[in-house]
Parts: structure tokens; sequence; C-alpha cells
């Protein structure tokens, strides 16, 4: 399968761990939180059917389906999923020596380059709080247009950490970048709902 192997020890073993689960149809899922940061790791889960997302890719293997997260993917190459024993048992090894390579680069087109600094290092932090952020534009003079989500809506707390943590990070990583807005400027009050 492209990008990661999983050997036939690891099989074994997972397709035994995934005997004891009484789920018909169960699989795993292998995601990188954190991709191509200093902080990325590698983790396999029991993915039950319907657990997977609609963007992964399944990867059909004789025991069992592996789903692959969409956004973990390109970071997957040359992972290897491996299973070794030893005198105290056994253990699953997971060696992934591109989950910290960053996937863009300062060549990269600008929303590129935006929407990956979002993805690895902005969006895991707002998941916390069930949020997310999404680039719209970049307009005239460096201004980055951000949309946020879940969470964020509505949250009195946007201002601060669109200023005091996004813009710091965004215009500190990528020189085009002056300033960042959201959509919604919630600074325009002529319209303003009270």
């Amino acid at each position: 399968m492209a990008g990661i192997l999983l050997t036939t020890a690891a099989q074994d073993y997972l397709a035994e761990l995934l005997s004891k689960q009484d789920t018909d149809g169960i699989g795993i899922r292998v995601f990188i939180t954190q991709p191509g940061t200093p902080y990325a790791e590698t983790c396999i889960a029991y993915c039950k059917p319907g657990e997977e997302k609609p963007e992964d890719r399944m990867i059909p293997l004789e025991p069992f389906n592996v789903w692959l997260d969409a956004v973990s993917e390109p970071f997957l190459e040359d992972a290897v999923v491996d299973y070794a024993t030893d005198r105290m048992g056994g253990q699953l090894t997971i060696k992934a020596p591109n989950a910290k390579v960053p996937m863009v680069n300062a060549d990269s087109p600008l929303n590129e380059r935006i929407n990956y600094l979002l993805q690895t290092e902005i969006n895991p932090g707002l998941a916390s709080h069930g949020g997310e952020v999404k680039l719209i534009d970049v307009v005239e003079d460096g201004v980055a247009i951000l949309q946020f989500g879940g969470g964020c809506q509505g949250c009195g707390m946007v201002d601060v950490t669109l200023k005091e943590g996004i813009e710091k990070t965004m215009v500190e990583r990528i020189p085009e970048i002056t300033a960042v807005r959201d959509v919604t400027d919630h600074t325009v009050k002529e319209n303003a709902y009270y």
C-alpha cells in the first residue's frame, strides 16, 4: 500500500486485538497529531464502522481495513508499523520518518503555507475548545481573512485569540502576512444586533 507498510507481524497482532473487540467490520485508523511539526505523534486507533471520516482513504488488508486520515497521509510516506517480540512479550512499533517534516516550504504558494500553518499548529490548539479557523482570502497589504467556526463562533475571546495567538504566529512565520482579520469583523457595529 502506498505510503505506509504494516508488516505481517503487525497485521497478525492487530487482527488478534480486533477479534477481541466483538464488533463486525472493525478496523484501524492511522493518523498523526500535529503533522509536520516537531510535536507530531503517529497514532493507531480502533475504527468501528461509521467512525471513519468521509475524507479518509481506506486500504483493504486481508484481516481488516485500514483507514488513513487525509491530512496525515502525506506525512505517513515511508511509515512502517511492526510488531517486535522480545523477552518481555511484544510491542507494536510505528516508525514514521516524515511525520515531523513540513510538507510546504518557502517556495510553496502563500495560501498553501497559510493553510499548512492553520492545520498543523493553530487548529490543533483551537480543537480543544471545539473550534477551528480557516483561510478565506488574502487581501491587499498582506491581510489574511480568516473564518472561525465550531466553538470559536460567538466566543467572547475570539478577538484575543485572533490578535494574541493567530496573528502573532502568522506574521512571525509567513513574511507576506501583515495582519489577520476575522471574516466577521466584530469591530463594525453599525448593523450589530443589540
